[in-house]
């Protein structure tokens, strides 16, 4: 059974960073594809940025510039860099991984920016 956890979430000020880490364990397989997700208070599940196999990524408008997603696929382990950080960006951040046809949620981190 594969386990997806993240880590790295915290408080950070407006314009900090923060670094997020996932990691994908319990199988030998590479994953087809990590995601990281994002939910405010009140708000649906938001995709953030993914990125595949083989390095193909994609962002939502409201972080391209802002935030870079990378994965090292032999420790099946994707980060997302978030820079420039602001208040809106306050959220659970989720990771998914896919395995084929089998999709994977970590719990989620919080993320808080605030001063």
């Amino acid at each position: 059974q594969v386990q997806v956890v993240e880590s790295g979430g915290g408080l950070v000020q407006p314009g900090g960073s923060l670094r997020l880490s996932c990691t994908a364990s319990g199988t030998r397989n590479s994953m087809t594809l990590m995601a990281w997700y994002r939910q405010a208070p009140g708000n649906e599940r938001e995709l953030v940025a993914v990125i595949f196999s083989g390095g193909n990524t994609k962002y939502a408008d409201s972080v391209k510039g802002r935030f870079t997603i990378s994965r090292d696929n032999a420790k099946n382990t994707a980060y997302l860099q978030m820079n420039s950080l602001k208040p809106e960006d306050t959220a659970v951040y989720f990771c998914r991984a896919d395995e084929r046809s089998n999709l994977y949620w970590g719990q989620g981190t919080q993320v808080t920016v605030s001063s």
